[in-house]
């Protein structure tokens, strides 16, 4: 793995990752159906995972990992506060965590067309990340 399109595709994959960990972390203790708490470990779970494959390729090529965008990540953490602080239940976190998937959905398209030399193992892993965001989005439907 050479390409640089492989590497930049990867390093917003990790980014993503760590974005997607951190805002669970953000609100796991805001959630009291069980259920849906042991849904949201499992997700990180399935992030910290793909997150620690993706910075063992990264760091095979002397690359460094990537931190999630501090504005985004700013961003999200108000939008986070203000929206828990209105009303803090099951469903709130719900809407948090669905919007943080939608974008995470979107931007991971918009990489793999972005990088479109990426090696068919990275287009993999970001496809592999994709899936793991509409899936969960599509599971806690439910607490809408």
């Amino acid at each position: 793995m050479n390409s640089n399109d492989n590497i930049e595709l990867l390093k917003e994959c990790d980014s993503g990752t760590k974005m997607a960990v951190s805002s669970i972390d953000e609100v796991i203790d805001k959630v009291s159906d069980e259920k849906f708490k042991n849904m949201l470990v499992t997700f990180k779970d399935k992030h910290t995972i793909l997150g620690n494959e993706i910075h063992g390729l990264l760091s095979s090529c002397n690359e460094e990992d990537k931190e999630p965008n501090p504005v985004a990540k700013g961003m999200s953490w108000i939008k986070t506060n203000v929206m828990l602080s209105m009303k803090d239940n099951d469903k709130t976190v719900a809407d948090i965590i669905t919007d943080g998937c939608n974008m995470g959905i979107k931007s991971l398209n918009r990489y793999l067309n972005q990088y479109t030399a990426a090696d068919a193992d990275s287009r993999k892993i970001c496809n592999e990340l994709i899936s793991i965001e509409e899936k969960f989005a599509k599971d806690i439907r439910c607490y809408l």
